[in-house]
């Protein structure tokens, strides 16, 4: 059985790391003979405004020298103009990681010494065409825009997002760094970025408040930071390598959870190789109540003998904290810790929670459920808990490189409500704009 979980954990994590290693591979797939089509001029024969488009992981940072979307820039300016000129589209909902707060080299000082407003407006000057045209949406309030927290613009606050999308719809819950949108009109329909469910992404407001207080950063963020680090220095050669923890013989239920969360730490480490020493104090913070620098070592359970104790510095009881954070941060249904450990890297563990959390959960009534965060485009037919069609949909992402989805690229969704004067149904339809041209990926629909 360990050797079985052992295996499920190596699978999923790679997939994590997948994640990471977006600038050290290219995409295989083009297709320069697909004819454009045009997902915005139909509505289900009605003529007002009703489309709902739906968008996420824009991933926009403020130096274009290691934020992962660059080459895309254009492309995603000329969709949001095409977007703009529709006489259907309602409303464009952006389902979190617009601002990328995490994605920065760790030796980088994100801030530059000053604060979070100066490096939200860093990124509106860097990416000046995209923000350009979301503005002149929202002020030509013919299209409503929404926003949706996600994990990389946790926790930017309401105000600082204001600052340079003035007049934006925010959803959050009153919990930083989270929301779940439904259009209005549509309480079938819920839309998020979905990293409420994933033990590394989540809000953490438990772990590591004696040196941050206040902070709601989960590991994922410094796992990020080593990511981009690897990134930046080109995928080098291994300039360290983790020490060795092996399984505490206790038995104890919390030092298990532990080793498992060290083995996904371990093996990522392993292959985000990065040039620096472990104990090096490289992980440069200044952000969400942290002013110190860390090491990797930092991060890494470890302990003094094989089976001993295990322990850990930054995150200390962590394995013991989920079912705390899922209260916190309004998980209907309890998710198991180790289930969320061990599925923290997959992009199906996700996919699952629509049907848990919202399908197959007798206090929901949602139909369609869209998230982002996965990078992985989707949809996905089930029924909910009375054996109703429902549909999930997830809405990929906009970096330059995706080594999840070789295929299609640039994603987005459209919503298309049903017309209650004709016979129709709401469809949910999945596109890419990939070689800027508007191509469909997949489709489903039913009856609200």
């Amino acid at each position: 059985m360990k050797n079985k979980l052992f295996l499920i954990y190596v699978s999923i994590t790679i997939i994590a790391v997948f994640f990471i290693l977006n600038s050290c591979s290219e995409d295989d797939f083009e297709d320069e003979t697909l004819q454009s089509i045009d997902p915005f001029n139909n509505n289900n024969g009605g003529d007002e405004r009703t489309l709902i488009v739906v968008m996420s992981d824009m991933h926009l940072g403020a130096n274009l020298d290691y934020s992962e979307c660059k080459d895309n820039l254009p492309s995603l300016e000329k969709l949001l103009n095409q977007i703009k000129s529709s006489q259907y589209v309602k409303e464009i909902v952006i389902a979190g990681d617009l601002l990328d707060e995490w994605f920065v080299p760790a030796s980088i000082d994100t801030y530059q010494g000053k604060d979070q407003a100066d490096f939200v407006r860093r990124i509106a000057i860097t990416n000046k065409g995209v923000f350009d045209v979301l503005n002149s949406i929202i002020q030509g309030k013919k299209i409503k825009v929404t926003y949706v927290p996600g994990n990389h613009d946790l926790t930017i606050s309401e105000e600082n997002v204001e600052l340079v999308l003035p007049g934006i719809k925010q959803v959050r819950d009153n919990v930083l760094g989270l929301g779940t949108y439904s259009p209005d009109g549509y309480p079938e329909i819920a839309i998020e970025h979905g990293h409420r469910y994933n033990f590394f992404c989540a809000p953490d407001p438990f772990s590591n408040q004696d040196i941050a207080p206040g902070s709601i950063t989960p590991p994922g963020y410094f796992f990020t930071r080593i990511g981009a680090l690897h990134v930046s220095q080109e995928c080098p050669a291994a300039g360290d390598t983790a020490l060795l923890v092996t399984q505490n013989t206790s038995g104890d239920v919390s030092q298990d959870l532990l080793f498992t969360y060290w083995k996904i730490w371990n093996w990522a480490i392993n292959y985000l190789t990065i040039e620096n020493k472990f104990d090096e104090k490289i992980i440069v913070t200044n952000i969400d109540g942290f002013t110190g620098s860390y090491a990797v070592n930092d991060l890494l359970p470890f302990q003094t003998s094989p089976g001993g104790f295990i322990d850990v510095n930054l995150y200390n009881g962590i394995q013991d904290n989920w079912g705390q954070r899922q209260v916190y941060n309004h998980v209907p249904v309890i998710i198991p810790t180790l289930q969320a450990i061990a599925g923290s890297a997959s992009a199906g563990a996700l996919d699952s929670q629509a049907k848990i959390q919202y399908f197959l959960n007798p206090d929901s009534d949602a139909r369609i459920v869209v998230f982002g965060h996965t990078h992985v485009p989707t949809i996905e037919a089930s029924v909910n808990h009375i054996g109703q069609k429902s549909i999930y949909a997830n809405s990929g992402t906009w970096i330059d490189h995706n080594p999840l989805d070789t295929i299609t690229a640039m994603n987005f969704i459209v919503i298309t409500p049903q017309n209650n004067d004709v016979p129709s149904q709401t469809h949910v339809k999945l596109y890419s704009f990939k070689n800027e041209t508007i191509t469909e990926i997949a489709a489903d629909s039913l009856e609200l």
